[in-house]
């Protein structure tokens, strides 16, 4: 995906989306995103789902345009894969962190971000609350981008904010 069709897509998204949470950090080298969402299940039923991309990630953000295709394997250097209709496949993360109910954290380049020279860390974490659970997400990614990283780093929030939402709507439907 060009710099120009990243940039429109954060238009669209802008247009369309919910307003993002937080772009915490950006700078020359990358940036930070953080967002954060309550549900009214426990931190074990929101790891459960978590677990299971296929059920909450938007098809809209896969290589395939089906989050059927989506599978994690959980536990430390496990894949966030996906497969391809042409019998290919995509990783999207390798998994670093795995403590049920409690967090999940990944490593890698999501979406256009894997033809560029970037690594990220994407991490949730799962707490309990008096009626449910909060759980947040950050994503650092960090490395070179030709035209730098902050209408990424918007699109990005933008893209992570609908995910946890998504993930929401699933434990809450």
């Amino acid at each position: 995906m060009t710099a120009t069709k990243i940039v429109s897509l954060g238009v669209l998204l802008a247009a369309t989306a919910p307003v993002p949470a937080d772009v915490l950090n950006v700078a020359a080298g990358g940036f930070q995103v953080h967002e954060a969402v309550h549900v009214k299940v426990s931190p074990e039923q929101a790891y459960d789902l978590l677990l299971r991309p296929s059920r909450w990630w938007s098809s809209e953000h896969t290589f395939s345009r089906n989050a059927d295709n989506l599978t994690l394997d959980p536990h430390a250097g496990g894949c966030w894969c996906e497969t391809l209709p042409d019998g290919g496949s995509v990783e999207h993360m390798r998994i670093l962190w795995v403590s049920p109910g409690k967090a999940l954290r990944l490593r890698g380049g999501l979406g256009p971000f894997q033809a560029m020279a970037v690594d990220g860390v994407l991490s949730f974490a799962i707490k309990a609350s008096p009626d449910g659970s909060e759980v947040t997400l950050d994503y650092s990614l960090g490395g070179y981008s030709k035209d730098g990283f902050d209408a990424l780093a918007k699109i990005t929030d933008k893209v992570m904010n609908e995910q946890l939402e998504r993930l929401k709507k699933a434990l809450e439907p």
